[in-house]
């Protein structure tokens, strides 16, 4: 299980990190040119071609085991980190209150992000080593 929550963590670094640069480039050039719905749509294949890559590098390099609950521990565990990275964020860097971050995942935009979240946490179930 260890070596399972130790690819939990490097997955969700590698993409943590490239969603951040993915996020700098949606907030500033994307959302004022298409919107904030049309930008989240042209951030979202490539953030998960990039969960993907992560996913199948991290599952081959640590060697986790192909077992369901190895790989659903990874994607759980990677999962978890984001939404606290998220949260962190949010209130840190955008100024929101915990609830104000909450609230935001009744809109569509948020709501895509979090589809895409789920995603991401399930990708480690669906990679080969």
């Amino acid at each position: 299980m260890g070596r399972a929550l130790l690819a939990g963590c490097a997955y969700f670094a590698l993409v943590f990190a490239a969603g951040f640069a993915l996020g700098v480039v949606r907030s500033l050039f994307l959302a004022p040119a298409l919107g904030h719905v049309g930008a989240v749509l042209v951030e979202l294949p490539v953030i998960l071609a990039v969960a993907w890559l992560a996913a199948r590098w991290t599952v081959r390099r640590l060697a986790v085991p192909s077992a369901l609950g190895m790989r659903a521990a990874m994607g759980a565990l990677a999962f978890a980190l984001l939404m606290v990275a998220e949260l962190t964020l949010s209130v840190h860097l955008l100024g929101r209150t915990p609830g104000q971050h909450w609230a935001a995942y009744a809109t569509l935009p948020a709501q895509l992000g979090l589809a895409g979240q789920v995603a991401f946490a399930a990708m480690p179930l669906a990679v080969r080593r």
